[in-house]
């Protein structure tokens, strides 16, 4: 199955698919962990509500990232990323469109679609249902995700990106000492919530994941 045709904005939108992506956790720090994040020149943000999008929290964080040029993620609930205009939806097992990813698709054409993928197989599926890339992941041991199964190691990232026919994000126990082992894996991005969110100086952690990341 082909990809589906982009809108106008869409390219460019997909086109800043690598780099660090940051979870925010919603939360009391939240819009202060991503203010510093993005001063820091993290353009990718994921924000994840567990126990449900509070609109408040989403509507700020949208108007941050806009202003910054950056990309905003919902996480589970594409109804909500839809609703307040934000630029993509990321899906994980369990998640409502998941399991159908070409009628999800279908109904939301012109918004960015991750999907959280286990396998080379998962990957394919999603490329074919037309998904903009994939998390993938636990790379480490993580307690960010007590659900997110056995870690793949740095072998099975790289294997797995290699055959990847889309970005990949790598996820799970991501810290600034194993970030240059994730880079040099072949990944698009490299996804973090702890190691910049726990950190006593959020935004000098940012820095210091862009700053790595960014080195050849």
């Amino acid at each position: 199955m082909a990809k589906r045709a982009l809108s106008r904005d869409a390219p460019q939108r997909a086109s800043q698919l690598h780099g660090i992506y940051l979870i925010v956790n919603e939360g009391e720090r939240m819009l202060e962990i991503a203010r510093a994040s993005l001063d820091a020149g993290i353009r990718l943000v994921q924000y994840r509500a567990k126990d449900g999008v509070e609109p408040s929290s989403l509507r700020a964080l949208r108007e941050l990232t806009h202003a910054r040029g950056a990309l905003l993620i919902v996480n589970d609930e594409w109804q909500s990323a839809q609703a307040f205009g934000c630029d993509g939806a990321h899906l994980g097992p369990g998640d409502p469109g998941f399991e159908d990813p070409v009628a999800l698709r279908a109904a939301l054409p012109e918004m960015l679609l991750g999907f959280s993928c286990a396998s080379e197989a998962e990957l394919r599926a999603a490329y074919r249902a037309g998904a903009d890339y994939a998390g993938v992941g636990s790379v480490y041991a993580t307690q960010s995700k007590p659900d997110a199964g056995d870690p793949i190691g740095i072998e099975g990232l790289r294997r797995i990106a290699a055959a990847a026919p889309l970005p990949v994000a790598a996820i799970g126990g991501i810290t600034l000492n194993n970030l240059r082992d994730v880079r040099q894996s072949g990944v698009a991005m490299a996804a973090t919530v702890a190691a910049i969110a726990d950190a006593g100086d959020p935004g000098a952690a940012a820095s210091a994941f862009v700053r790595l990341w960014e080195e050849r």
